[in-house]
């Protein structure tokens, strides 16, 4: 793993840690965690060791969103960068949503702007019974970047996104669990253990078919019932031709749990 600045990485039984680490500024982003972000989550997607991705913040803070005391050159220096229709709140969305790993979004405190829109694109949020997710973007004047408006009316409906967003306020953690926004609240003083032990189960999982089926839900609402029913019969048939499954039956057969290798 290389050294980024602002990030903190950790691999332990196939769960690849990714903490942001600016606690002082509750994690907000500047130009070089907005670039380490993007990096590690590249290097999460083609890392054969992780099976699954946490991201986190250090201290009491997820993500603040955009440091305003030390905002990202918009645009940047380069003329690439300048070109980029989607910046760096574009690119981490991209990432997220490309890296075929289930990817957990642990929200152990205020999760903001695009601090809210990185939490949104995991595939898995789990919050601290303290933490408030917060659109925000109104209360700047300022309309919804990093997916925020695309995401959070496909998991909690137009209607409840609409009054989210064009209100500004915040949602704690019991409307999160209630509307669908957060899978599960743990205790803060409980929080990383019990996100730990649900991702280390995660990974005993078969990475071929966690990554088909992130595949499947991925397009699930842009497609007709014949294309999904199609497409679930061509991953399903991958699967079989898999070594995982072979153990799975084989360890089926032997009562004990399966050891998936991804092959």
């Amino acid at each position: 793993m290389r050294d980024l600045p602002h990030i903190r990485q950790d691999l332990s039984a196939s769960v690849l840690t990714i903490t942001l680490d600016r606690p002082q500024r509750l994690n907000a982003v500047n130009d070089a965690l907005a670039a380490s972000l993007a990096d590690a989550l590249s290097d999460a997607a083609t890392d054969d060791a992780a099976h699954v991705v946490v991201i986190t913040g250090a201290g009491r803070g997820f993500c603040a969103g955009l440091d305003l005391s030390e905002p990202p050159v918009l645009p940047s220096a380069t003329r690439a960068e300048r070109l980029d229709p989607f910046a760096w709140v574009g690119t981490w969305v991209h990432r997220v949503l490309a890296c075929e790993k289930p990817v957990i979004a642990a929200v152990n405190g205020p999760a903001a702007g695009a601090g809210f829109g990185l939490a949104l694109a995991c595939d898995i949020r789990f919050v601290a019974a303290s933490a408030k997710l917060t659109a925000g973007y109104v209360r700047r004047g300022l309309s919804p970047d990093a997916g925020v408006s695309y995401l959070l009316p496909r998991q909690v409906g137009l209607s409840r996104a609409s009054e989210i967003l064009l209100s500004g306020r915040d949602v704690d953690a019991d409307e999160a669990l209630r509307i669908g926004l957060a899978a599960a609240i743990f205790p803060d003083d409980a929080f990383a253990d019990s996100v730990r032990a649900y991702a280390t189960t995660m990974a005993q999982g078969a990475p071929v078919a966690q990554a088909l089926t992130k595949r499947l839900l991925a397009e699930s609402l842009d497609k007709p019932l014949d294309a999904a029913l199609r497409d679930e019969l061509t991953y399903i048939k991958q699967c079989f031709t898999t070594g995982d499954v072979a153990e799975a039956i084989t360890a089926f057969r032997e009562k004990r749990p399966p050891v998936f290798r991804g092959l």
